[in-house]
């Protein structure tokens, strides 16, 4: 039985690994960074253009509310995004992965590692970034301690929730070559739902409705509009329930979906 002293030493030496990794490709990373920057940007521009053309605000969101907004964003989805939907194939394909089968534990983790180092190192770009922007659109923040507290699980549950379930996704390139087309029809759905376009508050409440069935929303704009102060105690409590229950549904289908993934794999590999 593996405890949880066994998980910590596999942690930190697959963290140290990815931490050297992430250093020596810092510029491929970089690029990633600037992305996941320019993204949240053109839209804080956008909808505060709209809020200053429609007299000040829009739907209550004034410019600083969308800078407040979007600024949040930007880091809550620093902090909880993968791409392991975009190499997975490659690691099957190449070989990458029949490597590591060979080891005695379960490839996520080393995924997991690796995430998570790349977001420690990015940090160092992230914080200017932010800065920068809190000094260029003077956002409205409306911290309070209590949300602060209470966003960091969140955003924890959030990242392992989205995680779980874009590797989950990441493992039909067992059975598919084609998985650009899945990818990408994914993250447009994600753009949408997750408050990454705009703000929930400012769509159709049929899909406000649909968004908030879906785990898009609970992975990204939820820890968002916690931190942000638009969303009451009893409110947060609800959604913390629903994003609690996408992480069991997540966790339960990575293991079913991969054990199915391995056999075929081996099936097909001989």
């Amino acid at each position: 039985m593996r405890g949880p002293g066994y998980f910590t030493r596999l942690y930190q030496a697959f963290f140290k690994a990815s931490i050297l990794g992430n250093i020596q490709y810092r510029a491929s990373g970089m690029i990633w960074m600037i992305g996941g920057i320019l993204e949240p940007t053109i839209f804080l521009i956008v909808w505060s253009t709209v809020a200053e053309a429609r007299g000040g605000s829009v739907e209550g969101f004034t410019a600083g509310s969308f800078a407040a907004y979007y600024i949040v964003l930007m880091l809550v989805n620093h902090l909880t995004f993968s791409w392991i939907m975009q190499v997975f194939q490659f690691r099957i394909q190449f070989g990458g992965l029949s490597y590591e089968l060979l080891r005695p534990v379960h490839p996520i983790h080393g995924d997991i590692s690796d995430n998570l180092a790349y977001k420690l190192v990015q940090m160092l770009v992230m914080l200017p970034a932010l800065a920068v922007l809190v000094w260029l659109f003077e956002p409205d923040f409306n911290f309070e301690s209590d949300a602060v507290l209470l966003a960091i699980p969140i955003i924890g549950l959030a990242f392992i929730t989205r995680f779980l379930l874009e590797w989950t996704l990441a493992l039909v390139a067992f059975w598919t070559t084609r998985v650009m087309a899945i990818n990408q029809t994914y993250f447009a759905v994600m753009m949408f739902l997750s408050g990454r376009v705009a703000p929930l508050a400012l769509m159709p409440v049929w899909l406000q409705d649909v968004a908030t069935a879906l785990p898009f929303y609970y992975v990204v704009a939820f820890p968002v509009e916690v931190l942000t102060g638009r969303l009451d105690g009893g409110e947060i409590l609800d959604r913390v329930l629903v994003l609690g229950a996408w992480f069991v549904l997540a966790l339960v289908l990575m293991n079913l979906v991969w054990r199915r993934a391995v056999r075929n794999f081996s099936a097909v590999g001989g």
